[in-house]
């Protein structure tokens, strides 16, 4: 009898892109994380439809896509909830999410560490009560006026100029070909490759 081969299934990943829910946020800046699930979801011939978690979900070869629909502040809760839910592990997760400190069309991968300032990122530490979840940060080049917060907060929930609308639809295709490198060949590749 000759002994047989088993092949193990990788773990279950789940890729989170953040963003708020509603179609007066569909097309903001604050909304990109949504944008690059749903290229990864077009690619992968699914739609997400289930509602688990407070989020829509779709599954296609053990990689999760998701878009929480609790807002961005607290994404946390589906976070944790989905981790716990399918059994995954934190640092099988992805984040993506818009970066006001980066200019428009670039892109970063990191595999931890803090916020940064944005607050959909810190609710996800805090629910899972760990800073090695790695994520993506799309830059959204702010040019803010006013105090800071509250120019923010205008800036990030508006939508693109017409003339950033390239950049924005070459940065979305980027960071889904980098949500894919992370996938296949882990996070410090990935970085090798995108941050540059």
């Amino acid at each position: 009898m000759t002994p047989t081969s088993w092949t193990v299934a990788p773990p279950p990943r789940l890729i989170l892109g953040l963003g708020n829910p509603g179609p007066e946020y569909r097309k903001t800046r604050h909304n990109l994380g949504f944008e690059v699930v749903d290229e990864l979801a077009r690619r992968r011939s699914i739609e997400l439809r289930q509602l688990i978690c407070s989020s829509l979900i779709a599954e296609s070869n053990g990689v999760w896509l998701a878009q929480p629909q609790t807002y961005m502040n607290r994404s946390g809760y589906a976070a944790r909830c989905l981790v716990e839910h399918k059994g995954i592990r934190p640092e099988d997760c992805l984040v993506v999410y818009d970066d006001a400190s980066l200019p428009l069309g670039r892109i970063r991968m990191r595999s931890g560490g803090s916020p940064g300032g944005h607050r959909g990122m810190e609710s996800i530490l805090q629910s899972l009560t760990t800073d090695r979840i790695s994520r993506l940060r799309l830059g959204i080049s702010p040019s803010m006026t006013g105090d800071g917060t509250s120019g923010l907060v205008e800036f990030v929930l508006s939508p693109f100029d017409p003339g950033e609308l390239e950049s924005v639809h070459e940065m979305c295709v980027a960071a889904s070909d980098a949500c894919e490198s992370w996938l296949t060949k882990g996070v410090e590749e990935t970085m090798n490759q995108f941050n540059g």
